[in-house]
């Protein structure tokens, strides 16, 4: 998953419905969301953070040279929180108005 605050959550599409979808059912990831100074400080250190634990944990794999799977190790719970946390952080964020939206607004028409 992207942890990145430029928004290429791409991989973060969920069948079910959830923070990743709008009402509708259709994934809202690819909006423009306003990030505000607070949360693109959390967003940078979160994904420092995850940065941090799956570079740890990929080093463990290769020192120890056996497969670690992902229920048993407390870093991969850790790393997917802290993903988790991310999401939030940025869906948390107001979405910027489309093009269609912010005209339909100005000569105030109705949605059809």
């Amino acid at each position: 998953m992207a942890t990145a605050v430029n928004g290429n959550l791409n991989s973060a599409v969920s069948t079910r419905k959830g923070p990743l979808t709008c009402s509708s059912g259709r994934a809202n990831v690819r909006r423009a969301r306003r990030i505000s100074p607070e949360a693109g400080r959390g967003l940078e250190i979160l994904g420092h953070a995850i940065e941090y634990l799956a570079d740890e944990f990929s080093l463990e794999c290769m020192t120890r040279g056996e497969e670690i799977h992902s229920g048993r190790n407390p870093r991969i719970a850790a790393i997917e929180m802290l993903k988790r946390l991310n999401r939030e952080v940025y869906f948390s964020c107001p979405e910027v108005p489309t093009l269609g939206e912010r005209l339909r607004s100005m000569l105030r028409l109705e949605r059809a």
